[in-house]
Order: C-alpha cells, then sequence, then structure tokens
C-alpha cells in the first residue's frame, strides 16, 4: 500500500521566511520604515512564553523588529484594552500579536477588539473575520491562512471538494472552514457531533483542529484523502493518528513540521505587509 505523501510546512515556512525578509530589508532600506511586530503576553504560562520566545527568533530572522509586553497575570480587561490601544495608536508598531490564553477572568474579545484592523497581523478581530468569511482582501488568521497555503503549495484543488473541519474554535476552526468555503462545500464537526467517524469518512479534505490527541484514527479517513493535522497535544502528537492515517491518505502535514511553522510564517509576512501598508500611507501624506 502506497503511504501518503507528507506536505513538508517547514520548507515552505522557511522560503516564505526568506521572501518576508526580503521585502523587510528592501521597505527599511527605500522608507527607513522597519516592521515592527508587538507581542503581548498576560501571565506566564510556560507555553505562552515559549511560543512569544520562538516568534520573537523568527521575527529577527526576517529582519523585523519585536517589542514584547509582559502584563501580570492579575491584568484586568480595561488594563489589557487600554494596553492594546495604546500599541494600535504607536506608529512605530505595524502588527500586534495578543498570546491566548489571557486568563477566564479577561474579556478577550474585548482585548481583540482594541486592536487596530490594520494591525490585526493575527486575524483575530471582528473585522478580519469580515473579510475572511468575503473573500475580501484584509488579514487571515494565521494558522487557517497557512494551512490553505500548503494546500495551494501542495496542489491541492478545492472545486468540488468537501471538506470537515474538526474543532469550531475562532481562532482556527471556523475561520480555516470560511477559508476552504471559497470553492469547497464545508462540514464543520465538533463534541455534539454524532457519530464523528462517518462524517470525517465522507470527506475529501480533513481538518484535525479540537485538541484532542489521536482523535481521528486511519479508519475514520476517507482513502485518497487530504488530512491536515492542526493540532498539538503533549508529546508532539497531533490530533490524528499519523501511523494508520498515512496509510490511508494522499497528502498528510506531520506533527511537528507541518502547520505550525506555516502559522509563525504568516504571522511575520503579515506584520511586513501592514508595514508596507503604513509606509505607503505615509508617502500619500
Amino acid at each position: 500500500m502506497t503511504q501518503a505523501r507528507l506536505m513538508d510546512g517547514t520548507a515552505l515556512a522557511r522560503r516564505i521566511v526568506e521572501d518576508t525578509a526580503r521585502r523587510a530589508a528592501e521597505l527599511t532600506a527605500r522608507t527607513g520604515v522597519v516592521p515592527c511586530l508587538a507581542t503581548v503576553l498576560v501571565g506566564e504560562d510556560p507555553a505562552s512564553v515559549t511560543y512569544v520566545r520562538m516568534k520573537q527568533n523568527r521575527c529577527r530572522k526576517a529582519g523585523i523588529t519585536s517589542r514584547h509586553v509582559a502584563l501580570p497575570a492579575s491584568t484586568s480587561t480595561a488594563e489589557l484594552v487600554g494596553t492594546l490601544r495604546e500599541l494600535s495608536a504607536d506608529p512605530t508598531v505595524h502588527g500586534i500579536l495578543l498570546q491566548h490564553p489571557v486568563g477566564d477572568h479577561v474579556d478577550e474579545r474585548a482585548a481583540f477588539e482594541a486592536i487596530a484592523p490594520e494591525k490585526d497581523v493575527d486575524g483575530v478581530t471582528f473585522a478580519s473575520f469580515a473579510t475572511m468569511s468575503f473573500g475580501l482582501p484584509g488579514f487571515v488568521s494565521c494558522t487557517p491562512g497557512g494551512i490553505l497555503r500548503l494546500l495551494d503549495e501542495y496542489g491541492v484543488e478545492l472545486a468540488g471538494k468537501r471538506a470537515v473541519v474538526v474543532g469550531r474554535s475562532a481562532i482556527l476552526g471556523k475561520p480555516v472552514g470560511m477559508l476552504l468555503a471559497r470553492d469547497a462545500t464545508v462540514t464543520y464537526c465538533h463534541s455534539r457531533t454524532r457519530d464523528l467517524s462517518a462524517a470525517v469518512r465522507e470527506a475529501d479534505i480533513v481538518v484535525a483542529a479540537v485538541g484532542r490527541p489521536r482523535l481521528l484514527r486511519g479508519q475514520d479517513i476517507k482513502p485518497g484523502a487530504v488530512v491536515i493535522d492542526a493540532g498539538y497535544n503533549a508529546g508532539n502528537v497531533g490530533d490524528v493518528d499519523f501511523d494508520s492515517a498515512v496509510e490511508r491518505a494522499s497528502l498528510i502535514t506531520p506533527v511537528p513540521g507541518g502547520v505550525g511553522p506555516m502559522t509563525i510564517a504568516t504571522l511575520l509576512e503579515q506584520t511586513v505587509t501592514a508595514a508596507e501598508a503604513a509606509a505607503g500611507g505615509l508617502a500619500a501624506a
């Protein structure tokens, strides 16, 4: 039996970051503007601290300045909103990333909406959701955007395909479904879905984004389907049982090395795009 071909997110992300670094250097040489990404972290969640540090390292490689704002775990919604509004008003900041989770006592949606749409390089505001939904120019949610880039890179045709998204989070499941719906027929599955396996077996494209290790197994996968594992669980385990799914799928993302690198690459690329737009506005003014 032929095994699935691996979708190498690491290699594609490297090319995107190299192109992003070139664009950043050209922008700085032409205008003096250095793209800047501000990261905001509430509390000291170990995983979040690691993610932010990783993003800062990637920024340096791409010629992007990283400004980190660390806030105590006790930060209130009003205080967080104030910080994000200040960053939104700062002309030297081009992109803003609020690392989640932010704590149960904080109104995360209110915080997201304090980010100016033109600096929402993580694609989390209502404005970004609207542009994704309507297929208009704007910033996409980074992991969903990275997934679409991977599908395009590997020549996966969406037209006429049935896509099943397992998960409905506001930062992954819902927006990836909106992006896939540009041509595919999309079904969302979640904790209340009856007979999940039967629904997934109908899919030509499966996106696993639910945060449950090895939830989907080989017998759940339609032979020849494209499997995108956007889950990341303890022990470098995805939401798909890779060893059994690789025997059924035609294309599959590994964990790690599939979706993860694409998320950060998309974030950096959108930060430079925001900086280019801001520099263009200054030139026009």
